[in-house]
């Protein structure tokens, strides 16, 4: 690397690399530690793909099958490495993926992706390489021998790794047990139990969203569908998310929306309640993936075919979202949700569709349908023949009605102040959004008191739809948190109380900013809502499930009486339901009328006063 003179420096490092396979020294875990750092720092300089990388890398992965090697020295660490340079170099260049293939780099990479020899480490680096020739056009079909093959391996990586990684290292009680090149090579001996989770957690993250990017590039393609679109698998897809610790990547649903694009995966995507719940889920959240919710929901109802089987799941979700303006870089996002909803606004057209189909439209969407017709169509043309004086007329009258909402709110007489604001939506303008925003946020935190998390979640949506920007009206995320939280929705929830704390945090920059003051090194956050971040953040972690599993395993195992153990499983689950509901801020109030409305007027002081803390 030293050597001035550029041809003999040349020749230097091919030979080098030629003679890396040879040899059985140390030095070969140096070279290729360093070759690992060059390649991810320099991945499109052609040097060291020119003058043979790939073979030498090549021939060092399928050196995994002679064990005497593998475990001599340190020698277990170069696969790892050796995967990771392929990946980097085949990263951004068409023609250094092209040159990867023609050295033969597929087969050690399969080696590696069987996990038969090596492990979910390995693993992670190897369908990373291999997602990079897959998303090559001219790359692709070279994989095509191995098709079905790595198809498959795809999805039992995507579905499994999770499990595998907390079954054999996270969840390992005695750490001296986990394997030390796996400890070393996620924190590079910097660190201690901590940081190996940290990482480890990224890591398992990265490679169920590597294998979903895999999966993609056939999907695209359409290619391997039947495989892709089992329906074992689309249910686990719903669960897949990239999650806090690799945001970056929309895991399951990008797959899914993948799917979306074809007429087979739409077909296979509406069989399925459990898919189709998740991305309804995900089109009323701030999760920044929320348009992909909503662009498969658009695509299952514009197809013919489809649009019958899930309407009557989709429409009370995106019924929500008629009202959203600009979402990211999508404008107009919600007349568009309007238009394909309204496709059958012709009562004659639906009556015959329900007599030619099976899936036919329940008469609850038939009304709902012509509901919105009025809301949306003859609503707005009526509103548009209004003089000035008469708006201003309905706007003081809607004024009126919310200060005797709001008055009926304070005395804790809740279900009167819910049809207060009702009174009021339905005679305020939609012009008027910031007025009808706030009516219905406040409607929101009235079905809370009620108990009424669905309620709740839809008057919220609307509300922050009518927000600008988009999802960014304090109070309806956090009610509309609460109300995840009452479903069990913890993602969602979870998602909701960020950007909840986001509009806090940027609140308080904006108040330093108008008032000259210094920002202090303690952010205030509320209470409440830093405690409903802790548990949903536990709710979610992305070894959660595979935790509690082995938790529920070992506690099973531990008693002698089965039926000791349902029992105490029963009393919990008692102890679960009953202190469910809006117990992220108060306790939960007494089964008895006087003390429920004490609680419901107390609370709902306390909430309207309550300030921020530290």
């Amino acid at each position: 690397m030293k050597e001035p003179d550029s041809p003999q420096r040349r020749a230097g490092l091919a030979n080098c690399f030629k003679q890396m396979p040879l040899r059985d020294d140390q030095a070969n875990v140096l070279v290729s530690s360093g070759l690992f750092h060059i390649a991810m720092t320099q991945p499109d300089d052609p040097e060291f793909p020119s003058l043979g990388i790939f073979e030498c890398m090549a021939s060092l992965i399928h050196k995994i099958n002679d064990d005497k090697w593998l475990h001599w020295d340190q020698n277990i660490y170069i696969p790892y490495y050796a995967a990771h340079i392929i990946g980097s170099y085949t990263m951004n260049k068409v023609e250094f993926a092209e040159k990867a293939v023609e050295s033969g780099i597929i087969p050690p990479l399969m080696e590696l992706l069987r996990g038969k020899k090596m492990s979910w480490v390995e693993q992670r680096v190897a369908v990373r390489a291999l997602g990079h020739l897959a998303s090559y056009e001219r790359t692709l079909e070279a994989l095509s021998a191995y098709e079905e093959e790595l198809v498959r391996l795809a999805m039992d990586l995507a579905s499994t790794c999770v499990d595998v990684v907390y079954d054999n290292f996270v969840g390992v009680k005695d750490t001296r047990r986990r394997p030390k090149y796996h400890c070393d090579l996620l924190t590079r001996g910097v660190g201690g139990v901590e940081m190996e989770n940290c990482k480890a957690e990224e890591w398992t993250s990265q490679l169920q969203s590597w294998s979903l990017y895999l999966l993609n590039c056939f999907a695209y393609k359409e290619r391997s569908l039947n495989l892709i679109c089992e329906e074992e698998f689309l249910k686990n897809l719903c669960g897949m998310w990239g999650g806090l610790a690799n945001h970056v990547s929309p895991a399951g649903v990008g797959l899914i929306r993948i799917l979306c694009y074809s007429k087979y995966g739409r077909k296979k995507v509406a069989e399925l309640n459990e898919v189709l719940e998740s991305l309804c889920n995900l089109s009323r959240s701030s999760d920044d993936w929320q348009y992909m919710g909503i662009d498969c929901l658009l695509l299952l109802l514009k197809d013919p075919d489809t649009r019958y089987k899930v309407i009557g799941v989709a429409f009370f979700f995106l019924v929500d979202l008629v009202e959203l303006k600009d979402l990211g870089e999508r404008s107009n996002l919600g007349e568009a949700i309007t238009k394909v909803l309204l496709l059958d606004h012709d009562h004659k057209q639906i009556k015959k569709v329900k007599l030619i189909n099976d899936n036919n439209i329940s008469s609850k969407v038939q009304k709902a349908l012509e509901e919105l017709w009025d809301w949306k169509v003859e609503r707005r043309r009526k509103e548009k023949a209004l003089s000035d004086e008469k708006l201003e007329e309905r706007r003081v009258l809607v004024g009126l009605i919310k200060q005797q909402a709001n008055r009926l709110y304070c005395l804790g007489e809740i279900e009167e102040a819910t049809e207060k604001y009702s009174e009021a939506l339905a005679l305020c303008p939609l012009r008027l959004r910031k007025e009808r925003m706030v009516l219905y946020s406040n409607r929101a935190q009235c079905q809370l008191l009620l108990e009424d998390p669905d309620s709740a979640i839809r008057d919220s949506t609307r509300a922050l739809c009518l927000s600008t920007p988009a999802n960014s009206h304090g109070k309806s995320l956090w009610r509309r948190s609460q109300a995840y939280d009452m479903k069990g929705l913890a993602k969602e929830s979870l998602m909701d109380c960020i950007m909840f704390i986001n509009g806090c945090i940027k609140s308080e920059d904006h108040q330093m900013i108008t008032t000259n003051t210094k920002r202090s090194n303690n952010v205030k956050i509320p209470y409440y809502a830093a405690r409903m971040i802790s548990k949903q953040m536990d709710a979610t972690w992305l070894f959660a499930a595979a935790r509690s599993r082995v938790n529920i395993a070992s506690k099973k195992e531990s008693h002698d009486d089965e039926g000791q153990y349902y029992k105490e499983i029963m009393m919990m689950m008692r102890n679960m339901i009953d202190n469910r509901g809006l117990s992220t801020i108060t306790e939960e109030p007494l089964r008895v009328k006087e003390e429920i409305n004490r609680r419901k007027l107390e609370r709902a002081r306390r909430i309207s006063k309550r300030a921020v803390v530290k």
